[in-house]
């Protein structure tokens, strides 16, 4: 484990930061040299996904801080001890990065569609008419071909971006940052998912008391049964379970030592 980046601890199966939205900003601030550095933001969803897909288990893995974006992981931080504040959600970490007046950040958007990333760069230039954008690619649903996806790269390069915002989706986005980190040294690569959509306004986030009483998922399932039905029904009561076994098993062998 790199000291430089926050400590983690696996939360049915996948390791999480113990992190804030401060410590997070500051360490865009200092990106490693040799590679870019890697930001995936963590949910019931997609560490539950983690355990049927080993490549998305290792690209978790691997991510040099992995936020605990919904209210369950941090439950689950406490429930071992660690003091984990609160949630670092990706559209909130995406805003406070772009509203900072005093950032000299360069930024990159990469996912969703074209219109959506018109409405998100024009929603950010209103809040901070100084935030340098310096580029956006809405690249199409399919799987990139290795000359399109040379043809990015060359893009962000070109650019001089420092920050790349990532929005394609879990797991899409999460594999894609694990593929591509060595080709992109001295950046910081941060999968945020639907933070584009949240902040462009194309899509509405739950009220904050639902955010805060770990009730989103609802909100979104309500919203969007057809698409999430499957995700929360079962994804959400086999997250519990499989937590309260990890909880029971580790004070099980903290007895055991006593």
């Amino acid at each position: 484990m790199n000291p430089r980046f926050p400590p983690k601890h696996p939360i049915v199966g996948t390791p999480i930061s113990i992190t804030t939205y401060d410590e997070v900003q500051e360490l865009l601030a200092t990106p490693l040299t040799d590679r870019a550095t890697v930001v995936a933001v963590c949910n019931v969803h997609s560490v539950m996904t983690a355990r049927r897909q080993p490549a998305l288990s290792e690209a978790l893995r691997q991510a040099d801080i992995a936020t605990p974006d919904g209210m369950p992981l941090v439950w689950g931080l406490r429930a071992f001890g660690r003091k984990q504040r609160g949630r670092v959600y990706g559209p909130d970490l995406m805003h406070y990065a772009l509203v900072d007046q005093e950032s000299t950040h360069r930024h990159f958007f990469f996912g969703s569609t074209p219109e959506t990333l018109d409405k998100l760069q024009a929603v950010i230039r209103r809040l901070n008419p100084d935030v340098q954008m310096v580029g956006a690619v809405a690249p199409p649903f399919r799987a990139l071909t290795q000359s399109e996806e040379d043809e990015v790269l060359e893009e962000i390069r070109r650019s001089g971006a420092s920050v790349i915002w990532v929005g394609l989706g879990m797991p899409k986005q999460e594999l894609w940052m694990y593929r591509v980190k060595d080709s992109l040294p001295g950046v910081t690569l941060l999968g945020v998912g639907a933070a584009f959509d949240f902040l462009a306004g194309t899509k509405r986030q739950a009220p904050s008391w639902m955010q805060k009483s770990g009730l989103e998922w609802l909100y979104r399932l309500l919203h969007e049964p057809r698409r999430l039905w499957r995700r929360y029904l079962w994804n959400n009561p086999a997250f519990l379970l499989l937590l309260a076994l990890q909880v029971a098993r580790q004070r099980g062998l903290r007895r055991r030592e006593m």
